[in-house]
């Protein structure tokens, strides 16, 4: 399958680019951002925007992949619900929705968060706002539409963009929550067999991706 990748200069969309090169279900990688990633591998393809909404202009390219895995995000430390939203529901939606009408037969992963809130209505501000970007993108008319809601994650050895919060808490907070921790290689191959052969429900929770990454073994 060929898959398109968001955010492989963060942290989740390094560990999923990492494991789409290594996995031998997946031929080509074509990465979206804004900033070049400085790899060279032989599955590797870069296409460099200036901002999202020009994907438009590269229907002819985009037409030609499998899946999309959406791992661009921003914390919401800092951010009041407006600057939130629009980083995060205004920086995902009109990006789907534009691949939607270039190619409907493929299959879009958002990597949302662990405790996100579907009702909207919620006390916390930044599942709300996730809840209602899933919950708007679940309605697009794309093949499979899926919503990843990982919780703490480690990293591949050799990822540049791990976050030292990760870094340091990841290994001693793992032990006591086992439940909740994937490896971002288990993320990767979850998202490729979402692609290969989907999923039962559209929100997958850190026990889903587990199933799912272990489908096939």
């Amino acid at each position: 399958m060929k898959v398109i990748i968001t955010g492989a200069t963060g942290m989740v969309g390094e560990g999923v680019l990492f494991e789409c090169l290594d996995n031998t279900a997946v031929s080509e990688v074509l990465i979206i951002g804004r900033r070049s990633y400085g790899m060279q591998h032989a599955k590797l393809r870069e296409l460099i925007v200036k901002d999202f909404s020009e994907i438009n202009d590269h229907s002819d390219v985009l037409s030609r992949y499998d899946g999309c895995f959406f791992c661009a995000g921003v914390s919401s430390l800092g951010e009041n619900e407006e600057s939130f939203t629009r980083k995060t529901f205004d920086f995902v939606v009109p990006f789907a929705a534009s691949l939607a009408k270039i190619n409907p037969g493929l299959t879009f992963i958002y990597v949302s968060g662990n405790r996100t809130d579907s009702t909207e209505k919620g006390s916390v501000m930044w599942a709300r706002v996730k809840g209602r970007t899933e919950n708007t993108l679940m309605k697009l008319p794309f093949k499979g539409q899926y919503n990843f809601r990982p919780a703490i994650m480690k990293g591949f050895k050799g990822q540049k963009n791990v976050k030292t919060l990760y870094k340091i808490m990841g290994p001693l907070l793992a032990p006591f929550l086992s439940a909740k921790t994937l490896k971002l290689s288990d993320v990767g191959k979850a998202m490729i067999h979402a692609v290969a052969s989907g999923y039962p429900t559209q929100i997958l929770e850190v026990e889903d991706i587990l199933i799912l990454a272990k489908r096939g073994h």
